[in-house]
Order: structure tokens, then C-alpha cells, then sequence
């Protein structure tokens, strides 16, 4: 099994879309092991943006996601990693499909309401960052055995 990142960024915490998101990867199967809404440090946040340091938007960028809370959510399942991404949609919200996060809620490409990790690796260091061991729940859900 997979586990991966989801940041619901201050847009969608501000625009109220916190239940519709979260229940799209619900609705797919996922399973929620971590949630928690936080107002994350400025230095976890450039941490967790450090590979995008040089370029022009990082500082915008980082001012964005320390501008309210965020909702932070650790998934399972098989191919979270790929699901999750798949669910998301691309990163510019004018260009992605109808039925995604972004496709369905978004029109900008900064203010995109949605992080989601996007490799098996990058889901262990971001999962690491914001999460303590102890707050990923592990449990069995009833369905789990038609993944």
C-alpha cells in the first residue's frame, strides 16, 4: 500500500471547499490515516518548497501558504501516489479536466487549492515534514479487501 501528501492550501479552506474535496478521494477509496488543520510554519514551508528557491514565484509562493491555514492529509491505498495526482488535476486550474480538484474548482495556476506529492519519494519526505509518526492512524476499513 501507498501513502501519500494532500495540502489543502488557504484557498480552499477560505472558499469553504474542504468537504467536497476530501470526499472525492473517499468517494475513490482512499483511506484517510492522518488529517489536521494547521497554520504551517513559514520555515516548514520553505522546507517543503526548497526545490523551488530560485525561482520567481517562490517567495509569492511561500507568502501564500502562510497566509491561513491549511488542511493536511495523509492517504493509503494502492497507488495512492498516482491516484491522488490523477484526482488533483494539472496544476493550472484553466487547464485541467472537468471532474478533477482543480478542472471543477480552480482557474488560476498559483491559487490552485491543491497539493498532492508527486512520487513515492517525495511522499515519504513531505508525509515526514508535517506528520509525527504517531499521528497516522493505522486501522482497517471494511472494504479494504476489494483493493
Amino acid at each position: 500500500m501507498e501513502k501519500t501528501l494532500i495540502i489543502l492550501k488557504p484557498d480552499a479552506v477560505a472558499r469553504r471547499l474542504v468537504g467536497d474535496i476530501v470526499s472525492r478521494f473517499e468517494r475513490k477509496g482512499l483511506k484517510i490515516i492522518g488529517l489536521k488543520l494547521e497554520r504551517v510554519a513559514r520555515e516548514t514551508i520553505e522546507k517543503h518548497y526548497d526545490e523551488h528557491r530560485s525561482k520567481p514565484f517562490y517567495a509569492d509562493l511561500v507568502g501564500f501558504m502562510t497566509m491561513g491555514p491549511v488542511v493536511l492529509l495523509a492517504f493509503e491505498g494502492p497507488y495512492a501516489v498516482e491516484v491522488c495526482r490523477r484526482l488533483v488535476g494539472k496544476t493550472a486550474g484553466y487547464e485541467a479536466d472537468a471532474g478533477t480538484v482543480r478542472g471543477d474548482f480552480s482557474l488560476s495556476n498559483q491559487f490552485n487549492l491543491i497539493h498532492a506529492s508527486d512520487s513515492v519519494g517525495s511522499a515519504e519526505k513531505e508525509l515526514a515534514l508535517f506528520f509525527q509518526a504517531d499521528e497516522l492512524e493505522d486501522y482497517a476499513l471494511p472494504d479494504q479487501e476489494w483493493w
